[in-house]
């Protein structure tokens, strides 16, 4: 990964950043509104085994993702599908990763978000993935998962944070929300909150280098998530040709 893709995305590409965490009400039966309000059947959330692996290692450079550890969603919750041999881990986020609070589409089925983690964010920043996981697969409401997810922590289930997480989403096939697709690739650090400063992230949509996540930071889990964009996707395409809007 060259010195090219950590320069941020002007204009097109923050504009495209604003809707990572957008959020609008949601009626249900709203036809402009179209996301569940609750699960849907377990089967909408599921693919194919091959296709799921794939999807997953197109979140990193190939020379990352080809050794990566590679986990898909089963029915029982995410299972490895493939061992790696360097410490990363790529899997798919479905749409119950989104914030618990403000968020249309925390139930949509086609929320399909491949992120690969360095071995630090793995260790530390995966059970989050899998602890709402088995909540959502166990049938809790939104509600449930957030107030279980509030108990895992205070139960020490979540591990500390440890120095350098980081992962990829350059992933030009995944989807990450409705109203942007598969948005702008990008790159996320992660840091205990307290620590939410030391970057001067600003929020999202503004033209700022470093960008604050809505997700996690404290509600409920005890992580900040600092968003760069980067220029290309995973296979070296600019990202200009493959970010679009919904």
């Amino acid at each position: 990964m060259n010195g090219k893709m950590v320069k941020t995305i002007t204009l097109g590409g923050f504009a495209l950043a604003a809707v990572l965490g957008a959020a609008r009400p949601v009626c249900a039966g709203d036809a402009k509104n179209p996301y569940p309000t609750s699960m849907a059947p377990l089967d909408q959330y599921l693919m194919g085994r091959d296709a799921e692996i794939a999807l997953a290692r197109s979140a990193a450079p190939l020379s990352i993702s080809q050794d990566a550890t590679v986990m898909v969603l089963g029915r029982q919750g995410y299972e490895t599908a493939v061992e790696g041999k360097n410490g990363f881990v790529c899997n798919v986020d479905r749409s119950w990763m989104d914030q618990f609070e403000n968020s249309p589409e925390f139930w949509n089925p086609k929320r399909l978000g491949p992120v690969c983690y360095n071995p630090q964010a793995a260790r530390t920043l995966l059970p989050i993935t899998l602890i709402r996981t088995n909540l959502a697969l166990a049938g809790k409401s939104k509600a449930e998962m957030n107030e279980g997810m509030k108990a895992a922590i205070e139960k020490g289930e979540l591990p500390a944070l440890e120095p350098g997480g980081m992962a990829y989403m350059l992933s030009k096939q995944g989807f990450l929300n409705s109203r942007c697709g598969n948005c702008s690739p990008h790159l996320m650090f992660y840091v205990p909150v307290k620590d939410a400063h030391t970057w001067g992230a600003a929020p999202l949509g503004t033209d700022a280098p470093v960008l604050l996540a809505t997700h996690f930071n404290g509600a409920p889990e005890p992580v900040t998530e600092f968003i760069v964009l980067v220029t290309e996707w995973s296979d070296g395409t600019s990202a200009d040709s493959g970010a679009h809007a919904h």
